[in-house]
């Protein structure tokens, strides 16, 4: 019996929101442009702009996952399936240590004085995340790292993947919201702590998980 035959949706679903998450939290250019926008406009100009990257990054969940779905012969054996996550678990830590490395001020650019609709701001926020292909690389690290493929179970895979959709938006609902909430101390500083502080928690749950594969314990 492989690790397959035995889904909990539940478990899956968590795992999901995970996923959404740790896709969503770096200060990239969207993460940069949804503060920027926060800052500048308003809470609610910001949560669309997150809302709008969200969407773009369900597609490529989805690409990624239909691209996986066609090996899980492969991927279905406990030894490679093993391999995959102490795989997984190392492009996170390289993920979270460039994240970590980074600094998204960079990508800041003059905001601009015009509101604009809610929802052209949904879709830049949508546009400027599909500009970026390389997210895939980050969904095969995670797909990897939870097991996160089941097409024998269209069911759980589809609460799987909305799950995605739920930590994506619960992210950007609570950055916005924090963001609004400190706008007259948060500047440009607070945007780089925010950025190292993300970097360090992949780079440690990234750790954990490749200790305990090794010890052939399940941490997630």
């Amino acid at each position: 019996m492989t690790w397959i035959e035995n889904v909990d949706a539940i478990d899956l679903v968590f795992k999901g929101m995970i996923i959404g998450i740790v896709a969503s939290a770096p200060m990239g250019p969207v993460g940069v442009l949804t503060v920027q926008r926060t800052l500048n406009k308003g809470r609610w100009y910001g949560l669309v702009t997150g809302l709008g990257a969200a969407m773009s990054d369900i597609i490529y969940a989805l690409i990624t996952g239909l691209g996986m779905s066609f090996v899980m012969d492969f991927v279905e054996r406990p030894r490679n399936m093993y391999l995959l996550q102490l795989v997984g678990a190392v492009m996170l830590f390289l993920f979270g240590y460039y994240t970590y490395k980074s600094n998204p001020t960079k990508q800041m650019h003059p905001a601009s004085k015009k509101r604009g609709t809610l929802m052209h701001n949904a879709l830049t926020g949508f546009l400027v995340t599909l500009s970026n292909p390389l997210i895939v690389f980050l969904f095969i690290a995670l797909f990897a790292r939870f097991a996160f493929i089941v097409p024998a179970h269209p069911v759980e895979q589809a609460l799987g993947y909305l799950s995605i959709v739920l930590g994506a938006v619960a992210w950007w609902t609570g950055l916005t919201y924090s963001i609004n909430k400190v706008r007259n101390r948060f500047d440009i500083r607070g945007i780089v702590w925010l950025n190292r502080t993300i970097g360090i928690v992949v780079m440690v749950v990234s750790l954990m998980g490749f200790y305990f594969t090794l010890r052939g314990k399940a941490l997630y």
